[in-house]
């Protein structure tokens, strides 16, 4: 399982610094233009993209990439995903005339491709070019990208890609505009599989072993016009591109430039002043601590700030190996203070207070709190349990790392108001992470987050909570156990029609939380920053990220 594992630290290099601030100047889930009904902005001009890194690696195959984000707008795949201003994301035909087929209890699924969908050198796209995208992903050379389909494809396991002439029979393409998959068994979230960076297409003999990342075929709005490392990607339009077949991607911008390399606090001043190109940019990234503090004390910046709803889940994992007395456990749920885990994160900005494991804005999640308490908790209640369980001292180690000094520090005190002693262990973030994912899992308690791949309730659940995701790199940090959820998560993940998984999933979602491994604290919120003639700045309730493939310029001057 590859889904990105969000502790606050490692979400992005000026993350926990941004957070640390408190106050609110930008209003939850608007931007400009986006507020009060979404403006479609001009077509024409340069939009620019800040970014801190220092390249730009286009090739799919190696991408873990949000479909929304850095290369949505230059690669279609099958699905993609339909984003609206605070609502639920959707999952929507792209390339294909339909989200799916399913057939053979959804082992099986059918696609056919749209009439009109072309490559950036005019050549149509068949359903020969997406399995070869598909195919170059299973490479030995091309490491990185998610791989999902990488476990539910037939024979996928022995595969290793196009390179040496063999193919992966369990994609089939009878005709050029059909593909079918055949999966090891059912699995009711392939639609979302199906619009991740693996499913682009690759034309034949176009997509080399190596290299291909710098100037990739386009099948988006935009092609690639050069990519130079530490300097500039420049993406131009695709005059093969026809808006008529592609539902997601607005393409207001004659050219999209993605400047590398940027200062990031140097970048989101040149937005706020709007100087040079800054009215016309936005920073990928969140805004650093010294300008957010600015753009929240000045009314004419708070308008170019963008804040999302509820986001990627933070909570405090029990390893239930090592305290296994369910009464100890939910001792801690009740006793944390979850309202000074939200002020060491930065106060309301952060997030705000967390009881599920599903996190808002993904069909199938049923809001309950099943310790209720109030947000600084309840300590008595913790102390009568810890009394039960005849440990009214335990004492317990959280592992954590030195940028989750403050947080680690309020989980600490706040157990020990109901006699819980915590020795806070300090890693370098290496160790940290071999500690949390390896085998032995040394520790009680530890931070955690979770930015799932997809907004489904399989992508919050299965990896966090399946005991085959205990040790070996994987992220159950609780390393949890139950077989009868493990049972559950299963039937949920087969189960075809939605709606009735999304049933299955809340019913998971509470039977987890009653053996209490984890302790939810907050969904977390991401603020962002953009120039004052940038709109459609489109942030859903997942992933709370701005949607790229909308973003445009209210003027092309």
């Amino acid at each position: 399982m590859t889904n990105k594992h969000v502790v606050r630290a490692a979400i992005a290099g000026v993350c926990a610094a941004v957070l640390a601030l408190s106050g609110c100047g930008a209003s939850n889930n608007t931007a400009n233009g986006t507020a009060n009904g979404q403006s479609t902005g001009t077509t024409g001009g340069t939009l620019n993209i800040l970014l801190s890194s220092t390249e730009m690696d286009l090739d799919p195959a190696k991408s873990q990439g949000l479909p929304i984000t850095t290369n949505g707008n230059i690669f279609r795949r099958l699905t993609a995903w339909k984003i609206t201003q605070g609502g639920e994301t959707k999952v929507v035909p792209d390339l294909a005339t339909t989200t799916g087929e399913p057939s053979d209890d959804g082992k099986t699924w059918t696609y056919t491709l749209k009439d009109g969908i072309k490559f950036d050198d005019g050549t149509t796209i068949t359903s020969k070019d997406i399995k070869y995208g598909l195919e170059r992903s299973f490479a030995d050379s091309l490491t990185g990208g998610l791989s999902y389909h990488k476990t539910l494809l037939v024979g996928a396991q022995d595969y290793h890609g196009p390179f040496d002439g063999k193919h992966l029979d369990s994609i089939e393409t009878p005709d050029d505009k059909t593909i079918v998959f055949h999966l090891n068994a059912p699995f009711g979230d392939w639609p979302w599989v199906a619009s991740l960076a693996a499913f682009t297409p690759v034309p034949e003999g176009k997509g080399p072993a190596s290299g291909y990342g710098k100037t990739p075929v386009a099948s988006g709005p935009y092609k690639v016009e050069s990519n130079e490392a530490g300097k500039q990607a420049v993406y131009v339009r695709n005059k093969y591109w026809d808006k008529k077949t592609d539902p997601v991607r607005t393409a207001g911008p004659d050219k999209i430039v993605f400047k590398m390399s940027q200062d990031t606090s140097v970048a989101a001043q040149s937005i706020m002043q709007g100087t040079g190109e800054g009215k016309n940019s936005f920073l990928s990234g969140f805004v650093p601590p010294a300008q957010l503090a600015q753009a929240q004390a000045n009314p004419a910046y708070q308008k170019l700030l963008a804040t999302s709803g509820d986001g990627a889940l933070e909570y405090l994992a029990i390893n239930t190996k090592r305290v296994t007395d369910l009464k100890v456990r939910q001792a801690i749920e009740y006793a944390v203070d979850k309202k000074a885990y939200q002020t060491a994160s930065g106060g309301e900005i952060a997030g705000n207070f967390a009881t599920t494991l599903i996190t808002p804005g993904i069909a199938g999640r049923e809001k309950y709190d099943l310790y209720k308490a109030d947000s600084t908790g309840d300590v008595d209640k913790a102390k009568q349990l810890l009394k039960e369980a005849g440990q009214t001292s335990p004492k317990l180690k959280l592992i954590a790392t030195s940028d989750q000094a403050e947080t680690a520090s309020s989980i600490q005190t706040s157990l020990k108001r109901a006699g819980i002693t915590v020795d806070i262990q300090t890693l370098n973030d290496d160790v940290f992470s071999d500690a949390e994912t390896n085998n032995e899992g040394d520790y009680d308690l530890v931070i955690g987050g979770w930015q799932p791949d997809f907004p489904s309730p399989y992508a919050n659940i299965s990896p966090l909570f399946d005991s085959s995701q205990i040790g070996n790199g994987n992220y159950n940090l609780a390393r949890y156990s139950n077989p009868e959820v493990d049972a559950l998560i299963k039937k949920a993940t087969e189960t075809i029609d939605q709606s009735e998984a999304g049933k299955i999933w809340a019913e998971t979602d509470k039977k987890i939380m009653a053996d209490a491994p984890v302790v939810p604290l907050i969904y977390s919120k991401n603020t962002f920053i953009h120039g004052s003639n940038v709109t459609n700045f489109v942030i859903g309730n997942f992933p709370a990220y701005p949607d790229y493939n909308q973003v445009t310029l209210a003027s092309a001057n």
